[in-house]
């Protein structure tokens, strides 16, 4: 697997006014995905087939008025394989593998340089 990255999320405290920023600024058309939490999706572009290269979403500040960053996803064969790759090298787990209903799993990693980054596993049965 090429690890490629398949996803990012943009915090915001507004995401009425996110959504309408990177609409005017890149054209990305935002829907809403049901669920427990307010999430925006879009795609920012595709391929020469039609594919959408590569994703987002919105979502609200998990913790108001900080300066969280925007998270990168990056694919692997197994979230558990990755953790456990990420604690011996000297990373931390911030949230354990964790389900999204449908398309997969993903956990919230910490590199030796305080940067955090997430695991995403695809469901794809």
């Amino acid at each position: 697997m090429a690890h490629t990255i398949v996803h990012f999320e943009i915090p915001s405290d507004n995401i009425e006014r996110a959504n309408k920023f990177y609409n005017d600024l890149f054209g990305w058309k935002m829907e809403k995905v049901p669920g427990p939490m307010e999430y925006w999706m879009f795609a920012t572009g595709a391929n020469n087939k039609g594919e959408q290269t590569i994703g987002g979403g919105v979502m609200e500040r998990k913790i108001p008025s900080s300066h969280e960053q925007i998270t990168i996803y990056r694919a692997v064969n197994s979230v558990n394989e990755y953790v456990k790759r990420v604690e011996e090298l000297g990373g931390k787990v911030i949230k354990p593998k964790t389900e999204v209903r449908s398309y997969g799993w993903f956990a919230l990693c910490m590199d030796t340089e305080n940067n955090i980054f997430a695991l995403w596993e695809a469901n794809t049965k």
